[in-house]
């Protein structure tokens, strides 16, 4: 295994980051340094430890690579396939931009991603391959915490995808009822919003209720954990119900057309509450 560290922002770099240059420069010595490591076919992502907080798999950089990743698009389930390309998918944290590249990429949709490290945006244009902005692709700076509170976001984001781990991947950074409740006025009515959480930290239950309390007990779903304790939650702006047997088919679909393992997600995705 080869490891590297990410270029520093030097001054020549900030001219890039426009207006958010100034605070930025102030607020990176306080950040994770941004290093990598490559293993036989992957490339990981790390701030400053050993812990991954993102894969690539170089010969394929659009692909997602580990389970909970792909499971953070089980909003799919709830929309119209032929609908996807006309919304509005939003990480906030780029990680290693799997989320990001996916949604911008292979399903073609128009993608915000909100990431407060320079040196991670810096790692992800030159070591994990995030294209440059387009008319369908933004990056923005900022801490995610103030930016969503900004009512040209509120109404507009159809996919929200959530994984602030800190550098130690031990928490989430946001984690309070007034962030989820942000979170929700962000989402258009049949949005949806995704958590990356570890379901098996004793945070788990504490941050569910947060989420119910915000969206509405009838609006959380969640999967079964994965190997490593991953647990994806789901929470909706509108609730839906639909039965097994109404999600089976859009499974099907949704394997089809972008390979994820979608019909696996039916088997362990359930509605928290009834």
């Amino acid at each position: 295994m080869r490891w590297w560290r990410a270029p520093d922002c030097c001054e020549c770099a900030w001219p890039a980051f426009g207006d958010n240059a100034c605070i930025l420069k102030k607020r990176t010595p306080t950040l994770p340094e941004v290093n990598f490591s490559d293993d036989g076919p992957l490339r990981h992502l790390h701030l400053g430890t050993e812990w991954i907080q993102g894969t690539m798999v170089m010969d394929e950089p659009t692909a997602l690579y580990h389970e909970y990743i792909q499971r953070m698009m089980a909003w799919l389930l709830f929309v119209e396939p032929d609908s996807v390309p006309q919304r509005h998918a939003m990480q906030l944290g780029l990680g290693a931009a799997s989320l990001t590249k996916f949604s911008h990429k292979v399903l073609r949709m128009k993608t915000t991603a909100i990431e407060l490290n320079p040196q991670v945006l810096v790692a992800c244009r030159g070591w994990f391959k995030l294209p440059a902005e387009n008319s369908r692709l933004q990056i923005v700076l900022a801490d995610a915490a103030q930016e969503i509170q900004d009512a040209k976001w509120w109404g507009t984001v159809d996919a929200l995808q959530v994984d602030l781990y800190d550098h130690e991947a031990a928490t989430p950074v946001l984690d309070s009822l007034p962030f989820y409740s942000h979170c929700r006025r962000l989402l258009t009515a049949d949005g949806c919003m995704t958590v990356n959480l570890f379901g098996r930290a004793s945070s788990f239950a504490r941050t569910v209720e947060k989420i119910s309390a915000a969206f509405g007990a009838d609006a959380v779903w969640a999967f079964k954990p994965t190997r490593e304790g991953n647990t994806v939650v789901l929470a909706q702006r509108t609730p839906l119900r639909p039965r097994r047997d109404a999600l089976t088919p859009r499974a099907g679909d949704i394997q089809t057309r972008w390979g994820l393992p979608a019909t696996k997600w039916v088997r362990v995705f359930r509605p928290l509450q009834g």
